[in-house]
């Protein structure tokens, strides 16, 4: 009986163990957050943003590990849009509580409000107690918490973030550090979570040319040098419209994957293109022989409601999941012409992220 029920825990045990060795990702875009959107939020008592993801936040908080990109910086007093982007703390937070669990910060606009917004932001993200990298408030933070490792389901991940520069104007203040794409400290990055001993290494990247749908040669180039040199999955925002997922395969084996844009997550931004984004979804699982499998990789795409008081002016803000609104029933309630609108962003965006994919 004690050999039975010893054989029946060993049994349990290990498929506990092979069902725990497993982690989904989700990826969203650029949170942005434009003079509109302040506007809309603002009340009495401070701003309100618990609108924005009600029909989303399911599907980001089914992902183990879910990953955002902050577009704005935290300064605390004196909130602005474009171009020098200063949100409230409650917009973090409604970030937060829609499921986001690591907060990418290394991009265009973390200078926006000089050496004290980057700060604030960071304190600010370490008060919320949510992972975040790309920025650090001096070189000796970078040291102990870059690359961004964390353990999920037995699988030890590394989360690396850099930026193609900040805006002209915007000089970074010493001691403060911001992830520059630089291949030279790229690679000792790799090379460190390398030495965490990483199972699986991923980089976010903010790059590429803006409003084009299209990746460019740099992209490219600089995807292949990472996968080159150990990254697995490639992850990239910046243009504010999506660009192609690009899955490479071995026989039937994901190999690596690269996202060159994501779009926007949400915005006041107007063209049709920029009026959404895509959330990319990937599951990961390790094997017996301890190494990583990409299981597979796909994407949904999410498209930003505006109610318009008037024809220039939004008096709502909503996100939306493109799949549960493409029918009569989304019709209904956007209208003729902003369901016209996402049909329009929904087509060109499939067409670009899916330009890659091997045709049938």
């Amino acid at each position: 009986m004690r050999y039975i029920f010893l054989l029946i825990l060993f049994t349990a045990s290990n498929f506990i163990y092979a069902q725990g060795q497993k982690v989904s990702f989700l990826f969203a875009g650029d949170a942005m957050q434009h003079k509109a959107q302040l506007d809309v939020a603002k009340t009495k008592d401070g701003y309100d943003y618990s609108a924005y993801f009600k029909y989303v936040e399911d599907e980001i908080k089914k992902a183990d590990v879910a990953v955002v990109n902050l577009e704005v910086t935290l300064p605390g007093k004196q909130f602005s849009g474009y171009p020098n982007f200063g949100s409230p703390d409650e917009y973090a937070f409604a970030l937060k509580d829609a499921g986001f669990d690591i907060f990418l910060t290394a991009n265009n606009h973390i200078l926006d409000k000089g050496k004290n917004g980057l700060e604030r932001t960071v304190m600010m993200l370490d008060s919320m107690k949510v992972k975040h990298t790309g920025v650090f408030v001096n070189k000796e933070k970078r040291e102990l918490y870059y690359p961004l490792m964390m353990i999920k389901n037995g699988i030890r991940i590394a989360m690396l973030n850099y930026t193609y520069g900040t805006n002209e104007g915007h000089v970074l203040t010493p001691p403060n550090v911001v992830n520059y794409i630089d291949r030279k400290q790229m690679l000792k990055d790799i090379a460190a979570a390398k030495q965490m001993k990483a199972d699986i290494i991923i980089a976010n990247i903010h790059w590429g040319i803006e409003y084009v749908l299209k990746h460019n040669r740099e992209q490219k180039a600089l995807a292949g040098f990472l996968i080159q040199n150990g990254v697995r999955l490639v992850i990239g925002g910046h243009p504010h419209v999506v660009q192609p997922i690009d899955i490479q395969k071995k026989g039937d084996t994901i190999e690596n994957i690269v996202v060159y844009s994501m779009g926007n997550l949400i915005s006041a931004m107007k063209p049709v293109n920029t009026t959404g984004g895509m959330m990319v979804k990937i599951d990961v699982s390790k094997g017996e022989d301890g190494q990583i499998n990409i299981d597979s990789c796909d994407y949904s795409l999410v498209w930003v409601n505006k109610l318009m008081k008037d024809k220039n002016t939004p008096s709502f803000f909503e996100l939306l999941p493109v799949a549960d609104f493409n029918n009569e029933k989304g019709k209904e309630k956007l209208g003729a012409e902003a369901f016209l609108k996402m049909q329009t962003f929904a087509a060109n965006a499939k067409a670009a992220i899916e330009s890659l994919w091997p045709k049938d």
